[in-house]
């Protein structure tokens, strides 16, 4: 199998996993709703994205050692669901935050 192709399949095998996370995270709270919402949880989910590529591309190169091919796909996954998991985490922290001072003003 070509590196290419090795080195993105934890992130298109689990693609359907972080889109159910992503579409969770965007549709919960119901409200409130608006356009800088919707555009900062599309920047959060394009950035956990991006950081959950970066960790697994990363996991697949440091993985050296014992183990073999297998252990570089383990580990690949591994930073690829944390790294997302994470940041969708840290954003819903700020979000909720968000809305309590949104709260708080009205």
């Amino acid at each position: 199998m070509p590196t290419a192709i090795q080195t993105d399949l934890a992130f298109i095998l689990f693609l359907p996993a972080f889109c159910i996370v992503g579409a969770l995270y965007c549709f919960y709270p119901r409200a409130p709703r608006g356009a800088p919402r919707r555009i900062a949880d599309l920047a959060v989910l394009a950035l956990a994205a991006v950081a959950s590529i970066a960790a697994m591309r990363w996991g697949f190169r440091a993985a050296t050692g014992v183990g073999g091919a297998l252990w570089r796909q383990v580990l690949a996954t591994l930073l690829a669901f944390g790294f997302f998991f994470a940041t969708v985490g840290v954003a819903a922290l700020v979000r909720a935050r968000w809305f309590r001072r949104l709260r708080a003003r009205l």
